[in-house]
């Protein structure tokens, strides 16, 4: 069975742009053009440039090392866990061969 896609409109940089996407998703999207929008302002006020190109770079990057940052940070968590329960599996497997 297929999700309903419905067609939206956000606006990044002043600019509308009209998607179609899975009606499940559309809080999500909402909130990354806020998200977006809210970056671009930031980087406006903070740093010197000569057009949006610019800022669409620095928020790129700002984006893609938080985005690699939870990476490293679920594989962390991840590896713990499995260890962690390893260590619970070989508490009970002591227990239950007594």
């Amino acid at each position: 069975m297929t999700e309903e896609k419905i067609n939206i409109n956000v606006s990044i940089a002043g600019r509308p742009y009209s998607l179609t996407i899975n009606k499940s998703d559309e809080e999500e999207v909402r909130e990354a053009a806020k998200r977006v929008n809210q970056a671009i302002k930031d980087y406006s006020n903070s740093f010197e440039y000569k057009d949006h190109q610019d800022l669409f770079a620095m928020m790129s990057l700002q984006f893609a090392a938080n985005s690699i940052h939870l990476e490293y940070e679920k594989s962390f968590r991840d590896k713990e866990m499995l260890k962690k329960l390893s260590e619970i599996d070989d508490l009970l497997a002591e227990q239950l061969s007594e």
